[in-house]
């Protein structure tokens, strides 16, 4: 249970006119793009329901975290375990949670909220990764 869970945004009325505008063939709402088909495929964790598209069990759901507090690890994916951790560590960031069918590519973003302290924190000093091109130089 996350403690500091706040501004929560439930998207689901909007997920609601989606599905109806799509049934009705008036949007094409399954266009996952392919580096999300991909995140899903990696990183998603399983929804505890079916696609409401294809009806098929292969939902998940993924984590964004946003945030300047961050760093350089802000819009990574992240697991409700990492998250737990963060809110911890964090005076406050984002969290974007999205719905991904890796059969149909239904996509839709259920949630957003805030999690941290609220303090005010310096973001992590700069931590070399292999996307830095020294590492990539050699």
């Amino acid at each position: 249970m996350m403690k500091s869970k706040r501004a929560f945004i439930d998207y689901s009325l909007d997920k609601r006119a989606t599905l109806l505008a799509l049934f009705r063939g008036v949007v094409d709402a399954c266009d996952a793009d392919p580096y999300l088909m991909r995140a899903a495929k990696y990183h998603g964790e399983k929804a505890q329901r079916k696609c409401p598209v294809c009806k098929k069990e292969s939902l998940v759901e993924l984590r964004y975290t946003f945030g300047d507090q961050l760093g350089q690890f802000s819009g990574r994916i992240k697991t409700e375990v990492e998250l737990l951790e963060m809110e911890k560590e964090f005076g406050e960031f984002a969290v974007y949670t999205v719905e991904v069918c890796r059969e149909c590519s239904w996509n839709h973003l259920c949630s957003s909220y805030l999690l941290g302290d609220g303090s005010e924190r310096k973001p992590p000093r700069r931590v070399r990764t292999l996307e830095d091109e020294d590492w990539v130089k050699g």
